[in-house]
């Protein structure tokens, strides 16, 4: 009796960790988390679970922060959804590259896919460039589904409190690396260094084996000439004899 009730118990709390647990990992959220630098340019992907069981998510609207305006957002397509990107005046323009940028994305919007149950979906974008003097960006998103729900995820977390119910993703920013103007990774000159190491050792390889084929050429040519002259003594000493 003591070993059931026990066991109820521990049933009990490990339901209750997963009840708490789930809102935690079903949120929208944007990726990468604490890997995009200041200044820079990177590639975002906002991440969307389907939550419900018996509905899918059919649109998804990210919105950008106006104090905080991008001078370069570029969606890249997702099958079988239409991305949809509007600007708005920018009160004070933007210097980028010795250009003025008058108009900055203030909202993205993805429609008419679908995210199944059980299922996630994620919708990329190239961003540029990010605030140099913020350690975050929050993106306040709307999530809505094929039977009229929608789900506001914009709210923020506050220091020392519990992660909201609905929390908006925040894009953590951080120090730059370098240069600050690539994405946080490889450097712009691995790739043609890459090449240059692959083209050698493909040289390598080359000189290697035809240096091995050389050889075994010479020692077949040699053989030949020893059998020739072991032939052509066996025929003089019969001819003497």
């Amino acid at each position: 009796m003591k070993t059931s009730r026990v066991s109820i118990a521990a049933a009990i709390a490990a339901g209750s960790v997963l009840v708490l647990s789930g809102p935690a990992f079903a949120h929208v959220g944007v990726q990468p988390a604490g890997e995009a630098a200041k200044g820079g340019y990177t590639t975002i992907n906002f991440k969307v679970p389907n939550e419900r069981d018996n509905a899918s998510t059919t649109q998804l609207e990210v919105n950008f922060p106006i104090d905080q305006p991008l001078s370069s957002v570029m969606p890249q397509d997702v099958p079988g959804w239409t991305v949809k990107v509007e600007t708005s005046d920018l009160a004070t323009p933007l210097t980028v590259h010795g250009k003025q940028i008058t108009k900055a994305v203030t909202k993205v919007t993805w429609s008419g896919g679908k995210i199944e149950p059980g299922k996630f979906q994620q919708f990329p974008l190239s961003v540029g460039k990010l605030p140099e003097s913020a350690d975050q960006m929050v993106f306040k998103s709307i999530q809505t589904y094929d039977n009229g729900e929608v789900v506001r995820w914009i709210e923020e977390a506050k220091e020392g409190a519990a992660e909201p119910q609905n929390p908006a993703p925040v894009l953590k920013l951080t120090a730059p690396k370098g240069d600050g103007h690539h994405d946080s990774g490889a450097k712009a000159d691995e790739p043609k260094n890459a090449d240059k190491d692959a083209e050698h050792g493909h040289d390598k390889a080359a000189a290697e084996h035809g240096s091995d084929t050389t050889a075994r050429a010479l020692g077949i040519a040699g053989i030949v000439v020893g059998l020739g002259g072991v032939a052509f003594g066996v025929a003089s000493r019969r001819r003497s004899a």
